[in-house]
Formats: C-alpha cells, structure tokens, sequence
C-alpha cells in the first residue's frame, strides 16, 4: 500500500478507529503521518492568510491550539534560517513541557532529516536551518526587556498574571523588530482577565476561534462525556467552546450566581407554569418563553427556555402551548403591554383549554427584575441544567441601569422574570405590575 493511500484510508476513518490504526502502525509510517499534519490539520489549525502582525487563536482545550503554534514555528524557522522566535508561557515549566518537549509540541513535530536541538540549561532551542528560538516566562517580564525577535509565540495568555504578564507582553511586542515581517501567534483558552481584553481590541488583530468538538480527530466518547458533564455550564463555555465570559459592572446576576444555583435533576413539585415575553411582529424581537416550576421544598426550578424567533403570533403561541404540555404547566402567564388582546386570543386559538394571566408592566425589565435577582441570591431559584442564550441575557441586566447583554432585548430573561414572579412573588414582590 502506498504512503499516499494509507494517509487517505486513515483520514476517511472516524477519530476513535484513527488511533487504533495509529498504534498499529511501524515507527517509519507514524512518522510519515505525523510529518503529513498539513494534510489532515482542520482549518482553524491553518495560518490565516494576509499581511497580519497578531495572530489570535482562541479556542476549547483539546482544539489543536499547540499543535498549530508548533508547527506555526517550524515553518516559520523552515522559512527564515536567520530567525530568532521568542516562546513565551506562563512559566517556564510550561513552555518546556507543553511547547517543546509535550507530545504536540516543537520536538515531536519536527521533520525527519531536520532535528531540533534542544539545550534546555540555556533556554535555547536550534532548528536545522539555523534558525532559534528563546524561553522566556511571563512572570519575568525583565527577561524580554531588551532581546530583539523576528517572531513570537505565546500560549495559554490567559495565564500569564497580573502586572507581570501585561508588562512581559509590552516587551515583547517592543522587542518585536527584527526582520521585515514581524508576527506573533498567541495560543490560548481564554479567560476575563485584563490582558485578553486588551489583545482582543488590538486594531487589526486576527482570531481564529474554535470548539473542543471542532476537532475532528477527538474521540467522540471524550467529546460526548465533556458536553454532558459541561455543555452550557460557565466553565463549559469557556474551556470547552473557547468563549470570553465575562460579568458586567452591577449586574444584577453575577455567572458565579448562576453556577452556584444550577441542579441536574427537578424534584417534586407543586406548580408549573410556563411564562411568556411576546412579540407582537414578525421577524422582529424573539418571544420570551420559559418554563419555571414550584418545588415542594418552595424553591423555584427553571425547566426550559423555549424561546422562538422569527415566529407569527400564531406560531409563538403554538410554541407556547407545546412547552405547556411538556411540563404539565396549570398556567401561562403573558405580558400584556406587547399586543393587547391579541395576546389572550392567539394563546387561546392555540389551545382553549389552557388557562392563562395576563399581566401589565407599568415600570421596566430591570425594575422588575430586582426582586427576581434577590430571589437568587438568597437561593430559593434553580435552574435545572444549563441555560445559554437566557443566562447571557440575565446577566446583561444592569442595577439602576438598562440592559448591556445579547440583542436588542431580554426577552428571554424577562419571561423568567414573570414566571418566577408568579410562583414566587406573586402582587407582593412584583415592582409595578398589575394582573388582568
């Protein structure tokens, strides 16, 4: 069998029988397909083209971030034998057990017939071509004030602390001038901190963003246990789908709040009711729908967020009825305010039997959202499972303020919000509500 189509069976299969066959293999065809990575690398592994200086590649772990920043830099030492490459990590522990010597890294993807000399003591590595590469660590900022360097490749940014790792990145990019086409390649998961949001605003910066279940050379069963143990959860969306979660300023829901209140399962309970947020138009705004539950331990569970967008008030309440029937709901509750009459009638046509409140919003979404927010805090709301779209909007809804989150609108939250009300609150806690 050739070289050529051993590589091509061995792509055409799935992830999980790719490393049975991998294993399988002689040392000299293992070499070959590993030396053969820009043939099965996904596309978020693959330099971005143009005349870009920052190259960002924020991603879930397990995406491929090292392997595209080791063999980034081989092709750049391939390329320019008189490069000097700076490799910088959060410590220098890190860079030489995840940049140089981890199974991804500068060592294990070097070519056959181009060793990589690595003298560990000095912090030097020395490609065949003549071309080297320095450890630095960002917490020893001191250490890049001054070296000059054609290239960069930072990992893990999101780790690199405080005041240290701001000021290491300051020499660096000031330390970035040799050569005629100076670049950096920052690898990392992200986290709230305040370097990555001073990266992410750099004018001009490219990123390349991505998912642990992007890469398709995982093992399904290892996606599939990170997605059902994590899937939607804060750290989730951060470790797994790469995403900057961040909280605003006196937001009335913190993320800490929302993990600290979510449950895996629903327990007996007293009342359901499903809460509606229309839209009067189509196209227009989304129309808010949540399931929220009374336990009989008096603690409110969110169940569901069965939000539609682009839906006719027919198709909404459609929508409606189906999530009531779901959950056994004995009432919707609908904001009046959005379409008048017209709410009670499409929810009716729907489904005559369900009975529903209308309720009329004489004062804004965050007024009413404060006493649902104190609920919170004191612990007697939950959310059954993880809520993505609905907890991003909640914690776009600023104190004394407006809302800062997702879309035009927190359609999503403010259903919960009349939902939670109703169970919970009823004309006692609700701020300038009057029920029909």
């Amino acid at each position: 069998m050739s070289g050529d189509t051993l590589i091509d069976r061995l792509l055409a299969l799935p992830p999980d029988q790719q490393a049975i066959v991998i294993r399988s293999l002689t040392r000299p065809q293992q070499r070959e397909f590993n030396e053969r990575w820009w043939q099965w690398a996904h596309d978020g592994q693959r330099a971005p083209p143009g005349d870009w200086r920052v190259w960002l590649i924020r991603a879930g772990r397990g995406f491929g971030k090292t392997r595209a920043g080791a063999e980034w830099v081989s092709a750049q030492a391939r390329d320019t034998p008189s490069a000097r490459i700076a490799l910088v990590g959060a410590s220098i522990d890190d860079v030489r057990q995840v940049m140089i010597e981890g199974p991804s890294g500068l060592i294990a993807v070097a070519r056959t017939g181009e060793p990589v000399g690595w003298r560990p003591a000095q912090g030097e590595l020395r490609f065949a071509s003549g071309a080297r590469a320095y450890v630095y660590s960002a917490a020893m900022p001191e250490r890049l004030r001054g070296p000059e360097h054609d290239l960069a490749w930072c990992d893990e940014i999101a780790k690199w602390r405080g005041r240290a790792g701001s000021e290491s990145w300051d020499n660096l990019m000031l330390g970035l001038r040799r050569g005629d086409r100076q670049r950096v390649l920052l690898t990392t998961t992200p986290r709230p901190n305040a370097l990555m949001r001073r990266i992410m605003a750099l004018p001009g910066l490219v990123e390349t963003r991505g998912r642990t279940r992007d890469n398709p050379h995982l093992p399904g069963s290892f996606v599939a246990a990170m997605q059902a143990d994590y899937g939607g959860t804060r750290l989730g969306r951060q470790e797994l789908d790469g995403e900057m979660i961040d909280d605003l300023a006196g937001a009335l829901w913190t993320r800490a709040m929302i993990e600290d209140c979510r449950v895996a399962a629903l327990p007996p309970v007293r009342r359901v009711v499903v809460a509606v947020d229309p839209s009067a138009s189509v196209g227009g705004d989304a129309c808010g729908i949540v399931a929220v539950a009374l336990g009989e331990d008096g603690i409110g569970y969110v169940t569901e967020d069965a939000t539609v967008t682009g839906a006719s008030p027919e198709g909404w309440a459609r929508a409606v009825a189906a999530c009531a029937a779901r959950h056994g709901a004995d009432r919707v509750v609908a904001e009046k305010n959005n379409g008048g009459a017209m709410v009670r009638s499409v929810l009716a046509a729907a489904d005559s039997g369900m009975p529903i409140r209308l309720v009329h919003a004489s004062h804004g979404k965050v007024a009413r959202a404060e006493p649902v927010a104190a609920l919170y805090e004191a612990g007697r709301v939950r959310h059954v499972g993880a809520f993505p779209a609905l907890e991003d909007e909640l914690c776009g809804l600023v104190a004394g303020g407006g809302y800062e989150g997702p879309g035009r609108s927190p359609d999503r939250a403010d259903a919960l919000v009349w939902g939670v009300t109703e169970l919970l609150l009823g004309r006692r806690g609700a701020a300038g509500v009057r029920v029909l």
